[in-house]
C-alpha cells in the first residue's frame, strides 16, 4: 500500500502525518510501528492521521512507536493545526481538533498568512487519582513518595488527557531514563502505564524537562507532558496560577500557563520538516 505522508515535529516530538481526508489507513497500529522505525522506516515517535470529524474541523488519531493508541498529544496537535491551516482543510485564526481526550481549541498565530505557532487550549487538568487513571483512592496525589527502583520519589499525578507522573529532581541529565524510565511506565500505580516527567526548577517561571512517554520511550519533547510538569510545578509551590511557565526540553520550548479555574494553556511552534509517499509493500519485504 502506498501513503503519501508530511513529516512534522513540534519541539522535536516528531511523528509521520497521514492526511485521511484523501486516503484511509486501515490498519495504524500495525503501520505506526513499521513507520515509526527510525532505521528501517521513516523514523518518528509514532503515526497521526488527520481525519475528517463530524463535530470539529478535523479529528487526530495519535498512535505511539509500539502502535498502542493515545488519547492526546500536544506536540501533535499544534502539527494538525498547522497541516489544516496550510492545506486550506480549516484555513481561519481559530480552528478545532477533535481528540480521544475531547474537542480542543487553536489559535493560529500567522504572519503573511504563514502558520507560526499555535496556542492550544488542553483543556482542564485531572487531578483525581481515579480519573487518570491511578489505583490510589485519595482526592489527589502531590508529591507523595512512589518507590521505584528501591528508591522513593516525591511524585504528582495529572491527566492533561493522557496520565503523568512528575517528580522534580535537582539534576534532570543526570537521570538514567533509559533505565528508570520503563520502570516508572510499569509501575503498578498506573493501570494503563504513565509518561513520566523528571523536571528541574529553574526558577518561578522557567523549568528544565525529560519526558518517558509510554510506548515511545524518550522523546524529545512532551506537550501534554510539559502542562503537566507546569501544574504539578503550581500545586507544589514553585510556580503561580495565571502565569506563564517556559519550559526547556531537549528538542525546543513551550510556554504553558496553569489558570486558577484548572484549565492549562499551552504555546508553541510546529515545524513540517518533509513531504513523502512510501510504499509500506516494500518495507515488509524485509
Amino acid at each position: 500500500m502506498k501513503y503519501n505522508f508530511t513529516k512534522m515535529h513540534g519541539a522535536g516530538n516528531d511523528y509521520v502525518y497521514i492526511n485521511c481526508f484523501e486516503t484511509p489507513v486501515n490498519d495504524p497500529e500495525s503501520l505506526s510501528i513499521l513507520l515509526a522505525d527510525r532505521h528501517k522506516g521513516i523514523g518518528g515517535d509514532g503515526l497521526v492521521l488527520i481525519c475528517p470529524s463530524e463535530a470539529a474541523d478535523a479529528r487526530m488519531r495519535m498512535f505511539n512507536a509500539d502502535g498502542s493508541e493515545g488519547k492526546m498529544c500536544g506536540n501533535a496537535i499544534r502539527c494538525v493545526a498547522k497541516f489544516i491551516y496550510d492545506h486550506h482543510i480549516a484555513h481561519k485564526n481559530t480552528v478545532t481538533i477533535e481528540t480521544g481526550s475531547g474537542i480542543k481549541t487553536i489559535r493560529i498565530h500567522s504572519e503573511n498568512d504563514r502558520f507560526i505557532s499555535a496556542s492550544v487550549d488542553m483543556g482542564k487538568a485531572i487531578l483525581t487519582p481515579k480519573d487518570i487513571p491511578m489505583y490510589c483512592d485519595d482526592e489527589q496525589f502531590i508529591a507523595m513518595p512512589v518507590t521505584v527502583d528501591g528508591r522513593d520519589y516525591l511524585c504528582t499525578a495529572v491527566s492533561m488527557g493522557n496520565p503523568h507522573c512528575v517528580t522534580f529532581v535537582e539534576d534532570v541529565d543526570a537521570i538514567e531514563l533509559e533505565k528508570i524510565g520503563p520502570l516508572f511506565e510499569n509501575h503498578p500505580l498506573f493501570p494503563d502505564r504513565v509518561n513520566t516527567e523528571f523536571v528541574r526548577i529553574i526558577d518561578r517561571s522557567h523549568i528544565q524537562m525529560r519526558v518517558w512517554e509510554r510506548g515511545s520511550g524518550e522523546t524529545l519533547a512532551c506537550g501534554t507532558g510539559s502542562c503537566a510538569a507546569v501544574v504539578a510545578a503550581v500545586l507544589n509551590g514553585f510556580a503561580d496560577y495565571d502565569s506563564p511557565v517556559e519550559v526547556q526540553l531537549r528538542g525546543g520550548i513551550l510556554t504553558d500557563t496553569y489558570y486558577k479555574n484548572g484549565t492549562v494553556m499551552m504555546v508553541g511552534s510546529a515545524t513540517k520538516v518533509f513531504d513523502g509517499t512510501i510504499d509500506t509493500d516494500d518495507l515488509s519485504l524485509h
